[in-house]
């Protein structure tokens, strides 16, 4: 089976990562599945309180005692929810999406004091290089084809490009993979491993509605739209990122009417939460990226972990 020098860095079977996927689309279930099936399993912890960040990471450690990341936006970092996840002493924290202004290196220093690697997200070759400066032990390449916050440029060129940028360093290429070709492809740029987001929402393990997983799963790959409707109707700016959902209903809605969305931000907000309670996937931003073309079924997490590895060996091995 597969294994590149990424696995004995964070300890783990195989070199497959599960995002770090905010907004209620990761869970205790899906990173514990992950773990125990030899990848990397994270959790999103945007907007988790610290008794919430206690919560998930007992809950986690009941179901897998494999090491596992605790993921950041540093955007929206808040020093008592940070400091209650390098309490807890994670194998791995993951950071993602910081201010052009905000300094890296001492979020990196204590998480290293804490006994943590630490994984970086970077969608350009200058915010990879930063993270790497910082002391980053991986960086995460991430190409504007997956689902959710993104950059511009396409994992394809993107991923080798970081490769190059920086040195001995580990990549796991992240963005429009779901299968083991995915897998093999990346480590043929460069990487020595990759991190999937939209593949493990279409799990049994996941948390969306089953309205939203089965819509991934209809998916051809190319109804998805880059906007920044749902970051408006949330009511959060994103430092340089778009955003990747279906071209659903809401999101034709406001196509070009970006000023009224921002003048009645909480009432859309509103419809929004209760649209995704009530499994409504017309009148909710989904969140998922191109590669839902190549999701055709909803296995459990720790299958995917498992299969991906699989192919990428047999096709590595040919």
């Amino acid at each position: 089976m597969i294994r590149t020098p990424l696995c004995d860095l964070l300890e783990v079977e195989f070199p497959v990562a599960l995002g770090g996927l905010g907004s209620g689309h990761t869970n205790p279930a899906m990173v514990g599945a992950v773990a125990n099936a030899g990848g990397i399993g994270a959790i999103g912890l945007a907007g988790y309180t610290s008794d919430e960040i206690q919560t998930a990471v007992s809950e986690i450690r009941i179901l897998t005692d494999k090491p596992f990341a605790l993921n950041f936006l540093l955007f929206l970092i808040g020093e008592e929810a940070f400091q209650t996840a390098l309490d807890e002493k994670p194998a791995i924290m993951a950071f993602a999406w910081p201010r052009k202004d905000q300094d890296l290196k001492p979020f990196f220093d204590r998480a290293h004091s804490a006994g943590c690697k630490i994984t970086f997200m970077a969608g350009t070759v200058e915010e990879s290089v930063r993270g790497a400066e910082a002391g980053a032990d991986v960086i995460v390449a991430q190409g504007s084809e997956g689902g959710g916050h993104v950059g511009w440029m396409a994992t394809l060129t993107l991923v080798p490009m970081v490769v190059d940028a920086v040195g001995d360093i580990p990549v796991l290429a992240a963005g429009g993979i779901a299968d083991g070709r995915g897998l093999a492809a990346a480590i043929a740029l460069g990487a020595q491993g990759a991190l999937m987001g939209t593949r493990f929402l279409a799990t049994v393990e996941s948390p969306l509605h089953d309205n939203f997983k089965n819509a991934i799963l209809k998916s051809n790959g190319h109804d998805t739209v880059l906007t920044e409707i749902p970051d408006l109707a949330a009511g959060i700016v994103w430092p340089g990122a778009m955003s990747r959902a279906q071209r659903n209903r809401f999101v034709e809605r406001w196509s070009g009417r970006e000023w009224e969305v921002r003048a009645r931000q909480s009432e859309i907000h509103a419809t929004v939460l209760q649209a995704r309670k009530d499994g409504d996937i017309n009148n909710a931003p989904l969140s998922f990226g191109q590669d839902a073309g190549l999701i055709h079924d909803i296995p459990s997490a720790g299958e995917i972990v498992q299969r991906v590895a699989e192919e990428a060996s047999k096709i590595l091995g040919r």
